[in-house]
């Protein structure tokens, strides 16, 4: 066997360990991902599994982790809407969530809030309730729960977005969750290119943005269910 041959094969070896497993994910778990238009992603709404996760931060997660690990048979769900608040969420937490009884909850919700003008004191109290009642159900629910983020070029990141950030990271710690920051990562990102590489309206990101967002997600619950 040649050299070229052998590293070659040697590469598809490393790289097929190259992913380690989450922890978080036991066997036949099941992993939620609720949220906005981030997360819908334009996902199906019919059972055909080639559609039915959208093509965003979920899907980058389930396809990863799913074809690594099909032994463990994991269930990964994206009930993620368009233009939805917390507000929203609330209104079909029982039929989006609490029905599909999930053992890792990941949510991220909050700038169709700050667009739509929700009070801040809204925002946080239907939070806080839909959380309340998924651990409620689930004492050893996995909460995941990621901040709202925009990307402005050249302008300050709107006081109403920086607050529900605060918001956000009060009820991970209130409620024993994983924090993903998406703000930072988006703003450090974008110091090395241009805002659209990342996310093209200030709001959605493109497809190397959703990457991102993957990477970071699957870092933070690594760190936090060790």
């Amino acid at each position: 066997m040649n050299k070229l041959l052998t590293f070659l094969l040697l590469a598809l070896v490393v790289d097929a360990r190259a992913l380690e497993p989450i922890a978080a994910f036991s066997p036949e778990s099941r992993i939620l991902f609720q949220g906005d238009s981030i997360t819908d992603g334009n996902r199906g709404r019919s059972l055909d599994p080639n559609h039915i996760l959208g093509h965003g931060y979920a899907f980058i997660i389930a396809a990863r982790h799913g074809a690594a690990f099909p032994e463990r048979k994991l269930d990964f769900f994206n009930r993620g809407v368009s233009g939805n608040t917390v507000l929203h969420l609330q209104n079909r937490w029982t039929k989006d969530t609490l029905a599909l009884k999930p053992d890792l909850l990941s949510v991220m919700v909050g700038v169709n809030d700050h667009s739509k003008g929700v009070p801040l004191e809204a925002y946080e109290a239907a939070y806080d309730k839909i959380l309340t009642e998924a651990r409620a159900q689930n004492p050893k629910l996995m909460l995941v729960l990621m901040e709202p983020f925009v990307r402005h070029p050249g302008k300050p990141v709107p006081e109403s977005i920086v607050a529900r950030q605060a918001i956000v990271a009060k009820l991970a710690q209130k409620h024993g969750a994983a924090l993903v920051r998406l703000q930072k990562l988006f703003d450090d990102a974008a110091a090395k290119t241009a805002d659209d590489y990342w996310v093209w309206d200030s709001v959605h990101p493109t497809y190397r943005g959703h990457q991102l967002m993957a990477d970071e997600w699957e870092r933070v619950v690594r760190e936090t269910w060790k």
